[in-house]
C-alpha cells in the first residue's frame, strides 16, 4: 500500500510544464524524422517519425487530460473528472495499435518492392531522434509513477529509444554492407513491439473504465478479512471497482447480529470501513448494514 501512495505523490507534485516541454520537443524531431526519411528513403525512419507524430499527439492529449482530471466534482460528475487521464489514455493507445499495424503493412510491401536507401541520412537522423527520446523519457519518468495517462506516453517514448538505436544500427548496416534488407526487418520489430506494449496497457484501462475488480484485491479475501469482525454474520452484494487509478471504491451489504445499539452500530461500520482501507486499499466505501433475520432484495 506504501508503494502505491509514494507513487500517486510523486506524480501530483510534478508540474504540467515537462508534459508540455516534451510535446513541443516531439513536434519538432517528428518534423525533422519524416523529412529525413523522405530523403533518405528509408521506411523504418519514417515509421519510427510516425511512431513520434503519435507520441506528439498522446503527449497533447496527456497534458489536456491531465488539467481536465484536476477540476473537482460537481453536480454532473459527482466523483470528479479524474477518469480524464484514462480516457487520454485509451485514445493515446488506441492510435498507436493503428499505428503498429500501418508500419506491418508498410514493411512488408517494402520486402516485395525495395528501394534505394542513403545509410547516411538515416544514422543521423536515428541519432538525433535517440537524444530527444532520452530526453523526453527523462522529462515524464516521475510524472508516470501516479497515471496511467503519462505512463502510456513515457513508454511510448521508451519504445521510440529503442526504436531509435535500433534504426541507427540499422542506418549503418545500410551505410557500410548495403544491407537494405535491414530496413523493413527493423520497421517490423519496430511495429511488433508498439502492438504488445499498446495491448497491455489497454487491457489495463478498460478494465478500469469497465468498473473491473483491481487485479491486486481478491473478493474472497475482502469477504474473509470482514466476516472475521466480530459481530459481522456475512458480507454480500459486493462491488469493488477502480474511480480511477488511485482510488479504488466498494460497495457492499453488511448482516450484522440482531439486537445491536445505533452506538455499536457505527462502531461495527467504522471497523469494517478502517480493515477496507488499511489491507485493501479500498478508501471509498459504502456499507448498507442489515440485520440477520432481514433478506434484502440484492440488485
Amino acid at each position: 500500500m506504501s508503494d502505491h501512495h509514494s507513487h500517486t505523490h510523486a506524480a501530483e507534485t510534478v508540474g504540467d510544464r515537462p508534459l508540455l516541454c516534451a510535446t513541443l520537443i516531439n513536434i519538432g524531431l517528428s518534423i525533422f524524422e519524416f523529412a529525413a526519411g523522405l530523403i533518405s528513403g528509408s521506411v523504418a525512419l519514417m515509421a519510427d517519425a510516425l511512431h513520434n507524430t503519435n507520441d506528439a499527439a498522446s503527449l497533447l492529449i496527456a497534458y489536456i487530460a491531465r488539467k481536465v482530471s484536476r477540476k473537482g466534482a460537481d453536480r454532473r460528475y459527482t466523483f470528479g473528472y479524474q477518469r480524464a487521464e484514462l480516457i487520454g489514455a485509451m485514445v493515446q493507445l488506441t492510435a498507436l495499435i493503428m499505428v503498429g499495424l500501418y508500419l506491418v503493412y508498410a514493411a512488408i510491401k517494402r520486402f516485395f518492392l525495395p528501394e534505394p536507401l542513403l545509410g547516411g541520412w538515416i544514422m543521423v537522423a536515428a541519432g538525433v531522434a535517440l537524444v530527444v527520446d532520452v530526453l523526453t523519457a527523462w522529462l515524464l519518468w516521475a510524472m508516470s509513477k501516479g497515471s496511467l495517462n503519462v505512463r502510456a506516453a513515457f513508454l511510448h517514448n521508451l519504445t521510440d529509444a529503442g526504436a531509435s538505436m535500433a534504426v541507427l544500427l540499422g542506418g549503418a548496416a545500410i551505410f557500410y554492407m548495403d544491407w537494405i534488407w535491414v530496413d523493413p526487418v527493423l520497421t517490423l520489430g519496430i511495429a511488433g513491439y508498439i502492438l504488445w506494449m499498446s495491448l497491455g496497457l489497454l487491457r489495463q484501462t478498460s478494465s478500469i473504465l469497465m468498473e473491473g475488480v483491481p487485479s491486486a484485491v481478491n473478493i474472497d479475501e475482502v469477504v474473509a478479512a470482514v466476516e472475521a469482525i466480530p459481530g459481522v454474520v456475512e458480507m454480500h452484494h459486493i462491488h469493488i471497482w477502480e474511480l480511477d487509478e488511485k482510488r479504488r471504491a466498494l460497495e457492499a451489504h453488511i448482516v450484522i447480529s440482531e439486537d445491536r445499539s445505533m452506538a455499536e452500530l457505527e462502531s461495527l461500520k467504522e471497523a469494517v470501513k478502517q480493515l477496507l482501507e488499511a489491507r485493501f486499499s479500498i478508501a471509498h466505501s459504502t456499507l448498507e448494514m442489515e440485520s440477520a433475520g432481514f433478506k434484502c432484495r440484492e440488485r
